[in-house]
Parts: C-alpha cells; sequence; structure tokens
C-alpha cells in the first residue's frame, strides 16, 4: 500500500438497525489532486468535485468551507494542484483537508476559459473513483502550457493543447484514435479524402462521393504527429474531435461550448 493513503477500517460493532454491517469507513491522506468544481451544499458547506491523480474524480462534502475563517476556503482553487486528506464510506466523503501546492501560474484570458473547457470534459466523461494517471498528468501539463500562452492562447499553441487533450481523454475512457490507416487496413495517403466512422476509424472516400464530416488525410497524419500548423489541419481536427466527443457524450451539449458561441456573438 501506498505510504500516502491509509485506510481506517472499523471492525465490531458497526451494525446498522437492520443487523447488517456498514461499509468500511476509508480515510486517504496527502492525495495530489484538482478542483473540478463547486457547488453550494448549505450556508455554510460545499461539495466539491475532485480530480485526483490515484483515485481518479472525487465528491467531497467541504463542511463549513464557505465560513470567512474556514481553512479550506482559500485552498479550494480551480486550476490550481492542492494536497487532499477525505474520509468516508458511500459517494459522498468528508473532505478533512486542503493545503494549496503552488508552483503554478495562474490561467487568463482564452487560456482561462479552455481551463473550464477541459474540467467539464472531465466531470461528465470520466466515472468517479476510477483512477487515470496518465490523463492526470496530461491535464497537469495542459494547465501548465495554457497558463503559458499568456492572455492571447490563440492558434497551434492552443489547438495543440486541446486537441492533444482530448485525444488521451478519449484513448482513456477507452475510445484510442485509428490515425494510420483506414477501416480496410489501408495506410492514410496526405491527398485522399476521408470520412470518420466512430467505431471503425478513417473510411476513405471515393470520387463524387461525400460524408457529413469530410477529412484530408493530411489531417490525420497531423493530428497523429501533433501539428496543427496548416490552418485546415487546426480546423478539420477541431470538427473530427468535436464529432468523437458528441458521441462519447451520447449528444448530451457542453456548456462551455455554448458560452463561448455567445461570447462570439458579443
Amino acid at each position: 500500500m501506498d505510504l500516502a493513503e491509509t485506510e481506517n477500517i472499523e471492525h465490531a460493532g458497526i451494525a446498522g438497525a437492520s443487523g447488517k454491517a456498514k461499509a468500511p469507513v476509508r480515510r486517504f491522506e496527502h492525495q495530489r489532486g484538482y478542483v473540478l468544481h463547486t457547488y453550494p451544499y448549505s450556508e455554510t458547506s460545499l461539495i466539491v468535485e475532485t480530480f485526483t491523480r490515484e483515485h481518479g474524480r472525487v465528491p467531497l462534502m467541504a463542511k463549513g468551507a464557505k465560513r470567512p475563517r474556514s481553512a479550506l476556503r482559500g485552498a479550494l482553487m480551480q486550476f490550481q494542484p492542492i494536497e487532499l486528506s477525505w474520509s468516508g464510506r458511500g459517494d459522498l466523503r468528508s473532505l478533512l483537508q486542503a493545503e494549496w501546492l503552488g508552483g503554478l501560474p495562474g490561467l487568463a484570458g482564452s487560456g482561462l476559459f479552455c481551463g473550464f473547457y477541459l474540467n467539464e470534459l472531465l466531470l461528465k466523461l470520466l466515472a468517479r473513483d476510477d483512477a487515470h494517471e496518465r490523463l492526470f498528468d496530461c491535464y497537469e501539463t495542459a494547465l501548465r502550457e495554457l497558463a503559458g500562452l499568456g492572455k492571447g492562447g490563440a492558434g497551434q499553441g492552443e489547438a495543440r493543447i486541446l486537441r492533444g487533450f482530448e485525444t488521451e481523454l478519449l484513448r482513456e475512457t477507452g475510445y484510442a484514435l485509428n490515425l494510420n490507416h483506414d477501416e480496410n487496413g489501408a495506410a492514410i495517403e496526405p491527398e485522399a479524402r476521408y470520412g470518420y466512422d466512430p467505431e471503425r476509424g478513417p473510411r476513405r472516400l471515393a470520387a463524387g462521393r461525400s460524408a457529413d464530416l469530410e477529412l484530408l488525410g493530411s489531417t490525420l497524419i497531423g493530428i497523429d504527429n501533433h501539428d496543427y500548423a496548416a490552418p485546415q489541419t487546426a480546423a478539420q481536427a477541431k470538427l473530427l474531435m468535436r464529432y468523437l466527443l458528441n458521441h462519447q457524450l451520447n449528444g448530451k451539449p457542453l456548456a462551455t461550448r455554448q458560452i463561448f458561441s455567445e461570447l462570439q456573438q458579443l
């Protein structure tokens, strides 16, 4: 067992009114994580959705966190690494301690909006209590790179960060992109046109044929190489990721996309 993790399991005398033993109370300490979102629970408390490296997405009750003098109040910041300790049984556990670890610049401008987008994807696509250490590291790297873009945050840098994270998220949730060959096993050709089947991958389009989503082979090759310098590659890669994520979300809309669309119309 990891030394940073401890368990406090109640053995004797744990029985409800029915005489059945309750689930054990578990305690986890010093877990690195991030706040994805907070919800008000009462006048003084919050429900905090966290993303931790060793335990994945964990919902926690932060009792008294809204009080002005609460030790938790200043630590529960989004896009900042924190060390968490919690205990409990069932779906919602009690947050015992949260400590800001520092070392990560804050997000601003479009980088901040991108951060909210990443958080919403994690909330809607990850099951609770399912560890994704590689995805956690990818998320942390994405935040660091978004912070490095400054207030400009547009262009190939932003596209590379978002598309890279989306690709890793899809892989971690059981959907690895096929970018090297078409559904028949033939190598992708840069000048050829392709559709994309979420279940089978790229499908080469014959002359005169069309598809709802059409991609050049060079786009698929660019995504595979993390190269979004060509405007067409960046535009088509964005459409492909939106198409695949919508498939994974079963058509459920993303609030961050709607907000961004409304901002563009102002």
